[in-house]
């Protein structure tokens, strides 16, 4: 599993002490480590995960502002990593992008930790709430770009709303991977899904030169 934290930080160190990521690694293995033993989220207090963790309670607020915080980058952490897209067109952005978001809804259905987690936190609105603004959120912003760009670059109608269209692409991953668990994520759900989704959305020239 792998503990890199894809969020930018500031790069000034905090009141003149430089960071340590064995550090930070080390209290998102200890919340992972409480996780893993049943401990509820809403039981997890800074100073059981600062004791767990072997670190003090004021090493954990210098890097987050309280337990939201941190439990995002948990989760963020447990997740797969955020892709780098290839710039090469609105089709190849949008196969990375839900190619990325199909390995998520694998993870989270492998992960008995990750499973147990996402469900506590739909049930904490504090959580939710800042796991929606610092991942949810800027990943929809991700597709959205990518969207107005294909837009801006012909590769796109340009009467498509691209808010309706965000959901037309994303929608069928967040079905099979929330509403139907039983459903199967195989491999290519991608490709199809975005090139059925582009047959409708593309400019005329375009569909017609695509066949």
């Amino acid at each position: 599993m792998s503990l890199a934290d894809s969020r930018p930080r500031p790069d000034t160190p905090v009141r003149g002490r430089p960071r340590s990521e064995a550090v930070e690694r080390a209290i998102l293995e200890g919340v992972i480590e409480l996780l893993e033993e049943g401990v509820p989220l809403a039981e997890l207090s800074i100073e059981r995960i600062a004791r767990t963790a072997g670190v003090g309670k004021a090493t954990i607020y210098r890097r987050w502002s309280g337990k939201e915080e941190l439990f995002v980058d948990v989760i963020r952490a447990a997740e797969p990593p955020e892709p780098e897209l290839p710039g090469t067109s609105m089709r190849d952005d949008l196969l990375v992008l839900l190619e990325n978001l199909r390995q998520r809804g694998l993870a989270s259905r492998s992960s008995a930790l990750l499973h147990n987690v996402h469900a506590q936190m739909k049930t904490n609105p504090r959580i939710w709430a800042a796991y929606h603004e610092n991942v949810i959120a800027p990943r929809r912003n991700l597709v959205l770009n990518v969207l107005r760009r294909g837009q801006r670059d012909g590769e796109l109608r340009p009467d498509v709303d691209v808010e309706l269209a965000n959901d037309l692409f994303v929608g069928p991953i967040l079905v099979r991977s929330v509403l139907r668990p039983d459903a199967e994520l195989p491999e290519g759900l991608a490709e199809d899904i975005v090139d059925t989704v582009l047959a409708g959305l593309r400019p005329v020239s375009s569909t017609v030169s695509q066949r």
